[in-house]
């Protein structure tokens, strides 16, 4: 079993997720560990690796590492020279989303980067200043000046982004048309409301965090390991450590332990085939983590699926 587990799994698909026509892999690679959890060199072996094997949309941030997830991406593009069309690239920026400040901090971004334009741009969370009409329209203006090609949120709920997009169509501005939250077998800020929400107005969902963090690999079941994402950014504990987590956690390890299935394997083959989403982000630091990604992607059950989630629709937690 666990033999077939590392054979990579078929190309990957891809998604249209704008009017603009840019295009999502199945698997993205998110690069929060860039300049974080390993260094330079490393991360652009794991983005060689990603986009060999058809890995198409790289997702970044200005908070991560304090700008040097972009710088490293930066570089690596310099120096590879991908295909125009090849690659998609997701940063995001924080709040507050004063108008004087998006402009400036966009262009720190693109300078990191060494681009002219982002493909996509999100607001990293959710802040008051994101409904001031203002702010709206700077990042209407972006997407105008062609610095942006479009526009998205992440960490937003249903309610929070419906408002959003009330605020733009009154006022002809470019609207948000991506998503990104975070979703696994443990948690998941993807609720029904906010996916049927998503398919009626045509926006994409793309998750993060299949694995948890690691949580859902039950390595951390007896303390939290040295140098991972828990020691790293202990905030992370507060979102995994908590009974109905460790109850999906029990769950998952039975069923791996039945079917001989790895508990990575489970994990992420579920996150791959939820209904309603573009991409999953998969981060890692080493090309064997995303290799556990490729070959799940071939592994569809929905029956174990139903069974690993059953709970998720009872429990409120799940919605969180």
């Amino acid at each position: 079993m666990e033999d077939a587990e590392q054979e990579l799994g078929p190309t990957l698909k891809t998604t249209v997720i704008s009017s603009a026509g840019l295009r999502v892999s199945q698997i993205g690679l998110g690069c929060v560990t860039f300049g974080r959890e390993i260094d330079e060199a490393a991360a652009h072996v794991l983005l060689d690796h990603a986009y060999a094997h058809g890995v198409m949309f790289f997702d970044t941030a200005s908070a991560y590492a304090q700008g040097a997830s972009e710088s490293i991406i930066g570089r690596w593009i310099t120096s590879r020279r991908p295909a125009a069309g090849s690659l998609t690239l997701a940063t995001k920026i924080l709040p507050p989303y004063e108008p004087a400040r998006l402009a400036s901090v966009v262009d720190e971004s693109l300078q990191r980067l060494g681009l002219a334009v982002i493909d996509l741009l999100y607001l990293h969370r959710w802040d008051a200043t994101a409904e001031s009409p203002a702010a709206l329209a700077a990042l209407d203006a972006l997407v105008r000046e062609g610095k942006v090609r479009a526009l998205g949120v992440s960490n937003y709920n249903c309610q929070q982004l419906e408002t959003a997009l009330a605020l733009q169509e009154r006022h002809g501005l470019e609207r948000f048309s991506v998503v990104q939250n975070n979703q696994n077998l443990a948690v998941s800020d993807v609720s029904e409301e906010l996916r049927r929400f998503c398919a009626a107005r045509k926006i994409a969902i793309v998750t993060y965090s299949p694995l948890g963090a690691g949580f859902l690999t039950g390595k951390h079941r007896h303390g939290v390991q040295p140098g991972s994402r828990f020691a790293v950014v202990p905030g992370h504990q507060d979102i995994y450590f908590h009974g109905p987590a460790y109850r999906r956690l029990a769950r998952l390890e039975s069923v791996a332990a039945r079917t001989g299935h790895s508990q990575a394997h489970l994990a992420l083959a579920w996150a791959l085939h939820q209904p309603g989403v573009a991409s999953v982000l998969v981060g890692g630091r080493t090309p064997a983590h995303l290799d556990q990604a490729l070959a799940a992607q071939s592994f569809d059950d929905p029956e174990l699926f139903a069974e690993l989630a059953a709970d998720r629709e009872t429990d409120p937690a799940c919605s969180q």
